[in-house]
């Protein structure tokens, strides 16, 4: 697949619209639609930033998770603590409000962060990383937005492994959720 043009066909407050140009193997052109936060002005800068970071948190050794309403699907789903890198915050700044603003509880490790990754490859550019970390403190939902209906909660593997059989999760929750639940996820080990 060979890119030809790549242009912007509409400016919302939050995200951007571009229809991308392709040229496929038989020659013949190929658009596809995806969305973006930045604007765009050249095909290199598709994926160039880090957008933000989803944290894979475990207190006392309990798995972190967040059932919140998620606007998009209009629906409650368990979730990872997660958000956007404000202006000037580097990744640590970031995993430390998010935790706060989401949970109330705070940052004691971070045990490991991952390279950056898509988000969701098949319709947008957005870029995250994902961050394993010890935490600790109280949950309490003081401090979430006015916009935000978040449920924060620790669970041991057997309530994780029965919510991942009746509970609907984002998709990278889900997998983590499922690592944990069997044991396949130590952070008590530095890799």
């Amino acid at each position: 697949m060979k890119l030809i043009q790549m242009a912007k066909v509409r400016e919302g407050r939050y995200l951007k619209n571009y229809e991308l140009t392709y040229e496929n193997k038989a020659g013949k052109e190929k658009v596809y639609e995806i969305v973006s936060f930045r604007n765009l002005n050249k095909a290199e800068e598709l994926g160039e930033r880090v957008t933000g970071l989803s944290i894979v948190a475990i207190c006392g050794g309990k798995m972190l998770l967040l059932k919140e309403f998620r606007m998009g699907v209009n629906e409650r789903i368990f979730n990872l603590c997660a958000g956007m890198l404000e202006k000037g915050e580097n990744i640590e700044e970031c995993i430390r409000r998010e935790l706060y603003e989401e949970t109330g509880l705070s940052l004691k490790k971070i045990i490991r962060i991952l390279p950056p990754s898509y988000a969701a490859v098949a319709i947008t550019d957005i870029k995250n990383q994902i961050v394993f970390a010890e935490v600790e403190g109280t949950i309490s939902e003081e401090h979430t937005s006015d916009n935000e209906d978040i449920q924060a909660a620790l669970y041991s593997r057997q309530e994780v492994s029965r919510l991942l059989e009746n509970e609907t999760f984002s998709s990278r929750a889900q997998i983590a959720a499922y690592m944990f639940s069997i044991g396949a996820l130590d952070v008590n080990t530095d890799r």
